[in-house]
């Protein structure tokens, strides 16, 4: 595993004069060591070797070091300065880029406060909401502007990380992970990737493996004059990195959901949606998040073997463990199912969609679908451009309601659930999203938001960046059709959206409480 004694090295490195006697901070990983003095900071390659990682010479660890530079600059181009060599020189004494002979290399990279980094803002209750929907798109513009790989991924590309989890659980799980866990969720994997094998191998081929980030949570994002950055993405290994760009996304969202803010992890998914238009590998998602959640198991529980710490140690093996039951709870989502929130314009549809959605069916959270962006995106404008009349004829109404049923259709056969977001004014309407679920074999709760005429004019008014288009005339012109019998679950939306929301997660949680019954009841 340990291939070299770097410790002269390190001892250089942390030492102030070094810095010119500027403070050292160290922070140590598995598989490097990093060094922040003054302004800079400096990241060492630990000369280490394991399955999926080798990083054992010092001529490896110089080329990877330039690999990590270029890749990284991407995603994070101010913050990579680029590559620096320790060198010995003549008298015996180490420099940084001096004119001896190079022992081992170093990447350079302008120091920024520990405090933006998004895990330790998440770990003090400090990262905002607000940061997730850009940061969900920063990381969708990523991934349509990365490389496509078909000669990685797939279903070999899957199967090479369960096989790598299962090996790192037997050589340095031991200690710690409970055998028969990490056995149940080696084959409990290896029978999901039969499953979804063809839908990886369509995806592979058609463009979505893309040499990625490789390691996208919580830790490798940055605040950076106020933008959320990507950095320390993977460069030693391209299996990781190549890989289903729905894969990338899954250490992100299951980082956030492990931390428990599903309102986060729920928000990431839908404005990547929103950005991507990926729906086809919805059906993937148990399986990554389940594949991301055992890499952390692994290397927890190498990182412990590592550590001279006892409490360090301790903590890394009971985070192992957490990790591991975290896989195989979601290698077994809950059965999904469709919520349909309707309603006139300012009843609050939007703001009662995505409150729902976190606590909706398997992690990160139902998809939700949202007519008016769905309108935006068929007419072929920005979300916040506002459409004329003829983006609202009824012909392209027609379109919008059709493609929001198809949408959920996809997403609920793939697995996943789906809380759509329309006015559903019209009998016909709602009748058809009622058949999407029975067709889909799946719980279907409607709700309709009831509220007088004044306070939805007054609540349109009020709207700032959004992508409905309504107004006081919409409103009046709404509620003077006849929409026919409410059969939904009627709710008063002129209280406090929390306690619409409360309401609603109990019709909600009713409704699927009597399904389960009546599916145990079958059963017997």
């Amino acid at each position: 595993m340990i291939t070299e004694d770097q410790t002269p090295v390190i001892d250089f490195l942390a030492a102030p004069s070094t810095h010119g006697g500027a403070a050292v901070e160290r922070l140590d990983t598995h598989a490097s060591i990093v060094f922040l003095a003054g302004t800079r900071a400096y990241k060492l390659k630990r000369a280490v070797r394991f399955d999926y990682l080798d990083f054992s010479t010092s001529e490896r660890r110089h080329t990877l070091c330039e690999a990590e530079v270029r890749l990284n600059r991407r995603t994070a181009p101010t913050l990579y300065r680029g590559v620096v060599a320790v060198t010995r020189q003549d008298d015996g004494s180490y420099a940084l880029g001096g004119n001896g002979r190079p022992v081992d290399w170093l990447v350079e990279m302008n120091r920024f406060p520990q405090e933006g980094l998004f895990d330790r803002l998440a770990s003090v209750g400090a990262l905002g909401i607000e940061l997730m929907s850009p940061l969900a798109a920063a990381i969708a513009e990523f991934h349509k502007s990365a490389e496509p790989r078909s000669d990685h991924g797939g279903k070999a590309g899957m199967s090479w990380v369960i096989d790598g989890n299962a090996a790192g659980f037997a050589e340095f799980g031991q200690s710690c992970l409970d055998p028969s866990a990490a056995s149940r969720v080696t084959e409990d994997s290896r029978r999901e990737l039969d499953r979804r094998a063809e839908m990886l191998e369509r995806r592979r081929q058609s463009g979505f493996v893309r040499q990625c980030h490789g390691d996208l949570h919580l830790r490798n994002i940055v605040l950076c004059d106020g933008r959320p950055t990507l950095f320390d993405g993977v460069e030693f290994n391209d299996e990781i990195s190549c890989t289903d760009v729905f894969y990338d996304l899954a250490f992100l969202l299951m980082d956030l959901w492990r931390r428990q803010l599903p309102q986060h992890a729920n928000t990431v998914w839908n404005r990547y949606l929103l950005e991507t238009a990926d729906v086809t590998g919805v059906s993937l998602v148990p399986l990554f998040l389940a594949c991301r959640a055992a890499v952390r198991a692994k290397t927890s529980a190498t990182a412990a073997q590592l550590q001279q710490d006892l409490q360090r140690r301790t903590e890394l093996e009971e985070m192992a463990r957490e990790y591991l039951a975290m896989a195989e709870e979601l290698l077994h989502p809950p059965h999904p199912c469709l919520v349909a929130v309707g309603g006139f314009s300012g009843s609050g549809k939007s703001t009662l969609a995505l409150g729902l959605a976190p606590s909706v069916g398997a992690a990160p959270g139902a998809a939700v679908l949202r007519s008016d962006e769905t309108r935006k995106r068929l007419c072929g404008v920005p979300l916040l451009q506002r459409l004329g009349p003829e983006g609202y004829s009824s012909q392209v109404s027609e379109r919008v309601y059709s493609t929001v049923a198809e949408q959920a259709s996809l997403m609920l056969r793939a697995g996943h659930s789906v809380v759509v977001d329309a006015v559903y004014a019209r009998a016909t309407d709602r009748r058809v999203i009622e058949q999407v679920a029975e067709a889909a074999s799946v719980p279907f709760i409607g709700l309709w938001l009831d509220a007088p005429e004044s306070l939805l004019i007054d609540r349109t008014a009020q709207r700032r960046n959004d992508a409905s288009d309504a107004d006081a005339d919409v409103v009046r012109m709404q509620r003077a059709q006849e929409i026919g019998d409410i059969r939904w679950s009627r709710l008063d939306a002129s209280v406090a959206p929390a306690w619409v929301l409360s309401s609603a997660t109990d019709r909600v949680r009713e409704r699927l409480h009597d399904v389960l019954d009546v599916v145990a009841e079958e059963a017997r």
